[in-house]
């Protein structure tokens, strides 16, 4: 088989999934897009969590070019990436109970805040505690994940839950179990995951509707700019100042 056809193949999958987000999850969509201007709107802040792979796509709504300047990143050290040694360290500090009370104990979040939890599975103590908690402290708490490992795995949470049992808003995925979409012969394991361009698609969609409704709504989306256009930088500077007290990645 060719590269070129495995390529092919994968884009397939890709699109394929993004159009069923699209389709399948509009009204959750217009639904979180709202919750997060109606924070906005109300003077609260926006934080995105995620551990491992699904941090990427918490990450890139933070100080992104195009993105709300308001949305912080929540996260837990030795969890945010494959930079910690052994990186196995990052999915073991996943299944450890109490993390994500002590980190939510230590944030900035208040009540009326909105929180994203990105959790493909949704199934490991830290996403599913980081909800429970999260809710329990009065944060509207959205999640993106795949509710078909609900139905395909056991929960490692004593309670038996997963994250999107603790959500006032899910976002289901629809990334399959294993989160590979091809097999080929003479390849023993399948591979090509695609959990995070999906994901990413489905925060930026998101935070497009977020904008959208403040729009309308006669607010002006606080937005960034590139700092590599003419004037981003200014402009950028004028945001961040007006919002100070709502921006945690500066201080």
């Amino acid at each position: 088989m060719s590269e070129s056809k495995l390529a092919g193949q994968f884009f397939d999958a890709a699109i394929g999934l993004l159009h069923r987000v699209r389709d399948e999850e509009a009204q959750n969509i217009a639904a979180a897009g709202a919750a997060v201007a109606d924070t906005v709107a109300a003077g609260g802040r926006l934080f995105a969590f995620g551990a491992g792979h699904s941090s990427l796509a918490a990450q890139d709504v933070v100080y992104r070019a195009g993105g709300l300047a308001l949305m912080n990143l929540l996260a837990v050290p030795g969890t945010v990436g494959v930079d910690v040694m052994p990186a196995t360290l990052g999915s073991a500090l996943e299944r450890v109970d109490g993390l994500a009370a002590a980190v939510l104990d230590s944030s900035p979040a208040k009540p009326g805040d909105v929180l994203v939890i990105i959790s493909l599975s949704g199934r490991n103590a830290l996403p599913v505690e980081m909800a429970m908690n999260a809710r329990a402290l009065g944060l509207k708490v959205i999640g993106v994940t795949s509710v078909a490992y609900t139905r395909a795995t056991k929960s490692r949470h004593v309670s038996g839950t997963y994250l999107k049992d603790h959500c006032d808003i899910v976002l289901d995925s629809k990334i399959a179990v294993g989160d590979a979409e091809l097999t080929a012969e003479g390849i023993e394991a399948p591979f090509a995951p695609a959990s995070t361009v999906v994901t990413s698609a489905l925060m930026q969609a998101v935070m497009a509707c977020a904008a959208g409704d403040l729009a309308e709504r006669g607010i002006e989306p606080p937005l960034l700019r590139s700092g590599n256009v003419d004037g981003g930088h200014e402009w950028n500077g004028r945001v961040m100042t007006e919002y100070r007290d709502r921006i945690f990645y500066r201080h």
